[in-house]
């Protein structure tokens, strides 16, 4: 059930591990869109501008949980490519600690404050109230992101990228079951697309920790290996906690974005919210094969098999690059079609809107391969400070163009800002790989 990465053709691991990664993260996002189609088909464009004005307040707090998790990951994916199986477990169970009480915390702060924050960022009158409801029920659930992402990276970091695909899967069904359920027979509105979602992934979650401690016994602790132990804390919250800032803080630009979007009404946020979940459902790819590499990197470097780091890089990159042709090739033809799945046909403004973001979005999608395989490379080979500073990068683009941009030239200079934002964080990033490859070779001897 598991996989060492440390031997055999890095592109064959590579694609081995990634592709059952991309399912999942397409399935994640087909619920996330199923939401928001069923939203915008059923309860009109204000629902859909409600659910969509929520979007970067979403990826600001549960991106943090997400990118968490994967720190916590990273301590066990070098102590099982050293073979240090006592150490990884007892790396894992401070990592459910640490898990739950930043659940506990995380979930009491947002709740509380979800709605000074929409205040804050300007949403329109005529959604906040949809847009309030949706989010808060969100960030209540917080506590089963955090079970389902803490399960799957310590699986994934063991080489098993397939298991977590499966509890997807079967939560993706339920959710729309759930979402049809809710909206169409309960007729509770957007708070049922949020509920639905909520449940689906704790299903998910439960089913992924039930499978895994009956399938895997290296997973069984014993005694000893349950104690606190405050040195593995410490090292888990320096590679959890600024990835977890990198989402926040690159999801902080996101936030001042999506206000100045606000200010040019339901329709714009609509359009902004139909083309950035297509163009998420898109992005997959790029998340696969991100995660693929923080992986990789991190059995290598806890086998002290540098060599093969930049192998993998070459490798991740074709993979990137070819993908990244495709996408726009198939955006560029289907753009419209893809649109008319959120709104009727009637709304020309909101499906002109959505062609433009995702045409040039999609034009930039190879930027976004290298932002992903070089940050989530970085991190796994355990330099995870140096994702806050590609994030930094990310904010400022993002802001530059919400504060400078938006208010002269509208919903185009909107639909820039992605593009930008990479084209900040790969400027960053590649003079950084080079960095943590040299520091890493010395610090392992292998000069």
């Amino acid at each position: 059930m598991t996989k060492d990465m440390t031997q055999g053709s890095p592109m064959k691991l590579i694609l081995g591990f990634s592709v059952p990664l991309l399912f999942g993260y397409l399935f994640q996002q087909f619920y996330s869109l199923v939401d928001t189609l069923i939203v915008g088909r059923y309860l009109g464009v204000d629902a859909l501008a409600a659910v969509g004005s929520t979007g970067s307040l979403n990826f600001l707090v549960i991106g943090f949980c997400m990118g968490v998790c994967n720190g916590f990951a990273i301590p066990l994916s070098h102590k099982f490519g050293a073979g240090d199986y006592r150490g990884m477990r007892e790396f894992m169970v401070n990592g459910v600690y640490l898990s739950a009480v930043f659940a506990v915390v995380m979930t009491l702060v947002t709740v509380l404050f979800c709605r000074p924050i929409l205040q804050l960022m300007r949403t329109p009158d005529n959604i906040i109230d949809g847009a309030y409801i949706y989010i808060v029920v969100i960030f209540a659930g917080i506590p089963v992101t955090y079970l389902y992402n803490l399960v799957s990276g310590i699986i994934r970091s063991m080489g098993d990228s397939k298991t977590p695909v499966v509890f997807l899967t079967l939560a993706s069904v339920i959710n729309i079951a759930l979402d049809l359920i809710f909206i169409l027979n309960f007729h509770m509105g957007v708070a049922g697309a949020a509920l639905a979602t909520v449940l689906a992934q704790a299903l998910s979650g439960v089913g992924c920790v039930i499978y895994s401690m009956k399938r895997f016994e290296i997973l069984h602790t014993e005694k000893e290996e349950r104690k606190v132990n405050f040195s593995h804390m410490r090292t888990l919250c320096g590679m959890g906690i600024p990835m977890g800032l990198q989402y926040s803080i690159t999801a902080i630009g996101s936030v001042i974005l999506q206000s100045a979007v606000n200010t040019l009404g339901s329709a714009a946020v609509a359009a902004m919210t139909a083309g950035g979940k297509i163009s998420m459902f898109f992005c997959c790819a790029y998340d696969a094969l991100g995660s693929t590499m923080a992986t990789y990197a991190g059995q290598n470097v806890g086998a002290k098999k540098l060599e093969r780091i930049g192998s993998g890089l070459k490798s991740c990159s074709i993979l990137g690059i070819g993908y990244s042709l495709i996408a726009f090739a198939v955006l560029y033809f289907a753009s419209d079609e893809l649109a008319m799945f959120f709104v009727e046909s009637s709304e020309a403004t909101v499906i002109a809107d959505v062609r433009i973001f995702l045409l040039i979005n999609s034009a930039a999608y190879i930027l976004l391969a290298f932002v992903n395989i070089v940050r989530f490379l970085i991190q796994g080979m355990g330099y995870s400070k140096f994702a806050i500073l590609a994030g930094v990068f990310e904010m400022v683009a993002r802001t530059l163009v919400g504060f400078a941009f938006v208010p002269k030239f509208g919903f185009v200079a909107a639909c820039i800002a992605n593009p930008i934002a990479w084209i900040f964080a790969d400027a960053f990033l590649f003079p950084a790989y080079a960095h943590v490859y040299k520091r890493t070779k010395k610090l392992l001897n292998l000069a």
